[in-house]
């Protein structure tokens, strides 16, 4: 079993930037493939960034991609999502992820286990 806690949300203006944390318990952290979705009001959870268990692969949603940066450190058990110039349309409750068995993690379909959510707020 895995747990997941995120923390880092808040309120930032546009352009602006945000670094997200998820601290995981549970012996399977280091090998299980870590993401990020986020849902906005009214619309559906969506892919954000994936990283592998190593780290050695990552991958990002078009909207993010060259803003946002996603890492681990698994002697600490935590992944963080870096988000830089940061837009009113970002604004969305951001949810960390985990699955075992797959190499990065890019479908809600496949996430085995979620942590409770984090609220991003961007003012325009």
């Amino acid at each position: 079993q895995v747990q997941l806690v995120e923390s880092g949300g808040g309120l930032v203006q546009a352009g602006g930037s945000l670094r997200l944390s998820c601290a995981a318990s549970g012996r399977t952290f280091s090998s299980s493939a870590m993401g990020w979705f986020r849902q906005a009001p009214g619309k559906e959870r969506e892919f954000v960034a994936t990283i592998s268990w190593s780290g050695d692969s990552t991958v990002y949603a078009d909207s993010v991609k060259g803003r946002f940066t996603i890492s681990r450190d698994n002697a600490k058990n935590t992944v963080y999502l870096q988000m830089n110039s940061l837009k009113p349309e970002d604004t969305a409750v951001y949810y960390c992820a985990a699955a075992r068995l797959v190499v990065v993690l890019t479908t809600t379909q496949r996430v085995e286990y979620w942590g409770q959510g984090t609220q991003v707020t961007v003012s325009s």
